[in-house]
């Protein structure tokens, strides 16, 4: 329940800034683990950067400091960050080592490039069980030793499609891959894809236009791959999926916080990777594909329903 007047006004502030928008799949998970962790306990304040529809430099410039001016103007107590470029455009050029204490969540697989930890930035690390699902997918697919990666032509697909090269790499695997700007541009991918012995889908935020029904209904029966993905939302075109979960990013970003506002400094805070998933079947896309999986697998999993 919402808190009015002087109650809500005698409790900290914390702003919550995340890189993309609402209605993101992965954002609204991190945003309701995010106001679990939260309710009651903090004045909770969102600014959205909109970096996933609005991709230019000067526009991811200009997100970082609208964000920038409004930590100015309300003086929040702690601010929490979503994924990449809330840590690329705001946190790294104007908060290094400063007062203001940051929590961040959801930045892809490893801080290095950002210089993490400053002494007033703490956080956790987004990290796909990459290498179980390639295994995985490789073993229900016959144990061939290459596959096709296809996701949208941003940076965190580029950044996921390098870890998904690496790990595959170890394994002794090839991977084929076509990162795409549009619908059209991903159909033709995943037809090409269906000549491979499994298909990893990344994410598709950041093609203009994508409807996820639309994409569905043009997929068919096309699909004969085993399709693999490790974003729950994309499971209305997976048939398998090992998943992270983005309200752990959330809430443990609002625990956190709370830590820091009850008296514990950032640098005493370790950066920590996220260390739960969930297993997916999608059985409608099995069935058309006819694929079975194997009993062990399918008990474990979550069945995916398509909402009507």
């Amino acid at each position: 329940m919402a808190l009015l007047g002087a109650e809500a006004q005698a409790l900290p502030r914390c702003l919550f800034v995340s890189s993309y928008h609402q209605g993101y799949s992965w954002s609204d998970g991190v945003q309701r683990g995010l106001e679990d962790a939260l309710e009651g306990k903090c004045q909770l304040r969102q600014f959205d950067m909109d970096t996933k529809r609005h991709k230019a430099e000067a526009e991811k410039r200009a997100a970082a400091l609208a964000a920038k001016a409004l930590i100015e103007a309300w003086k929040p107590d702690v601010v929490i960050t979503a994924d990449d470029n809330a840590a690329r455009y705001l946190i790294v050029p104007y908060y290094k080592d400063a007062k203001l204490p940051f929590v961040f969540c959801g930045i892809n697989w490893s801080v290095n490039e950002y210089g993490f930890p400053f002494s007033n930035v703490t956080g956790m690390i987004e990290v796909a069980p990459v290498r179980a699902l390639l295994k995985e997918a490789r073993q229900l697919s016959g144990g061939h030793d290459r596959f096709f990666y296809l996701g949208a032509d941003t940076a965190t697909e580029r950044k996921n499609l390098a870890r998904f090269r690496k790990a595959a790499a170890g394994l002794g695997i090839q991977a084929e891959s076509r990162l795409v700007d549009s619908p059209r541009d991903w159909l033709d991918a995943f037809a090409e894809a269906q000549g491979f012995p499994f298909l990893v889908l990344g994410s598709q935020a950041g093609i203009t236009g994508w409807d996820f029904a639309q994409m569905r209904a043009a997929i068919g029966d096309k699909a004969r791959t085993l399709t693999v993905t490790n974003h729950q939302w994309m499971m209305p075109l997976a048939m398998l999926g090992f998943t992270k979960l983005p309200e752990e990013q959330g809430d443990w970003a609002g625990r956190t916080a709370l830590a820091i506002l009850d008296g514990t400094p950032p640098a005493e805070i370790p950066i920590i990777a996220n260390r739960r998933w969930d297993l997916w079947l999608n059985s409608s896309l099995l069935a058309r594909a006819g694929i079975r999986l194997p009993d062990k697998l399918s008990s474990k999993a979550k069945q995916w329903q398509d909402t009507p």
